[in-house]
């Protein structure tokens, strides 16, 4: 496991992950285009999920190359790439069995948004945010749940619109599991490393 997360720190693998995140994220915006234009102006920014979370993920990215740290944006980053990535998987998975076949496009959405919650998930050492961080991205994650499917803003899969309402309970508790693996995989993490490390160190004053 060394070796991944050596990689992971590359220089030269970070710019080429900022790319394809990038591209990536300009594709997500131009997939929802045809929503947005009929999405009225109050509720814009919660429409392209999986898009604005790789768009946090690809300002982390930024940030990270340089040395620094946003630990909003990595808090955000990780909660809605694991979440999207997986939320997209499941309902692409679900549209194939009740279609029995799914589009090339089908299939590239699965691969790329499992791409989107591994990537999310491989980065959590490298995160420097805290819990206060983290309930501000809990905020903003559980209020795009109440806008997409209160509100009705939620991406439409053919079919499967009928069962939005079991959709919507299923998309909360991912959240909640969202939030629940960054708060171990992070804050967790770190509270325990720090007490560990102040542990360790008192014991040799």
């Amino acid at each position: 496991m060394y070796w991944i997360y050596q990689i992971l720190k590359n220089r030269t693998f970070l710019v080429l992950l900022f790319i394809i995140n990038f591209l990536g994220t300009i594709y997500g915006y131009i997939w929802y285009e045809n929503q947005l234009l009929r999405t009225p102006k109050i509720f814009l920014i919660f429409v392209p999920d999986s898009p604005t979370a790789s768009l946090f993920f690809t300002i982390f990215l930024g940030f990270y190359i340089f040395g620094r740290h946003v630990p909003y944006i990595e808090a955000l980053a990780m909660v809605t790439l694991f979440k999207y990535g997986i939320w997209a998987v499941v309902m692409n998975i679900l549209t194939l069995l009740m279609d029995g076949s799914l589009s090339p496009q089908g299939y590239m959405l699965i691969a790329s948004h499992g791409a989107m919650a591994i990537q999310g998930l491989l980065y959590a050492p490298y995160y420097r945010f805290k819990l206060r961080h983290l309930v501000v991205a809990g905020l903003w994650t559980l209020h795009n749940d109440i806008i997409d499917y209160v509100f009705a803003m939620m991406p439409h899969y053919g079919k499967l619109d009928q069962y939005m309402s079991q959709i919507g309970y299923f998309t909360f508790w991912l959240s909640i599991a969202s939030l629940g693996i960054a708060y171990l995989l992070v804050v967790k993490n770190k509270l325990t490393f720090n007490y560990k490390e102040s542990t360790s160190l008192s014991i040799f004053e």
